[in-house]
């Protein structure tokens, strides 16, 4: 198996993983939407709720955003700040998901760049050996 095969199967992984883990009928999810529920019939219990949300998850987004040119888990961290905002606020899981898409398209991109790259730079070891092959008498 060679490492581009690897790292497709990688990718493939991690993105089923990723639709498993959004599947509404995780018992996790069910239970948070119990106690969601159960919280919005405490006015002021809810209000606290959505400020720790706003500050957590909004602290943790700023802070992904200053690790993203550091090596590092910088996307991850603004992705989990944005998955707890978007846990209260509807425009937190707009951008969460226009970014993952965003993101998938350039990483679809830029390995395809790179393919193309190696097997540009392939084809011209191979045309610069045959050349040499050719002046040799």
């Amino acid at each position: 198996m060679t490492n581009d095969d690897r790292i497709a199967l990688l990718e493939r992984t991690i993105r089923e993983e990723i639709v498993q883990g959004e599947r509404r009928d995780q018992p996790i999810r069910r239970g948070l939407r119990s106690l969601r529920v159960w919280m919005s019939r405490h006015p002021i219990l809810e209000k606290t709720y959505r400020v720790t949300v706003g500050v957590l998850g909004g602290g943790l987004s700023i802070i992904g955003l200053l690790l993203v040119p550091l090596p590092g888990p910088g996307w991850l961290v603004v992705f989990l700040g944005l998955a707890i905002l978007g846990t209260e606020f509807h425009w937190a899981k707009r951008v969460a998901t226009w970014l993952k898409r965003t993101l998938d398209r350039f990483w679809t991109w830029f390995t395809a760049r790179r393919a193309q790259r190696r097997a540009q730079a392939e084809w011209e070891r191979a045309a610069n050996a045959h050349a040499r092959q050719a002046q040799t008498p």
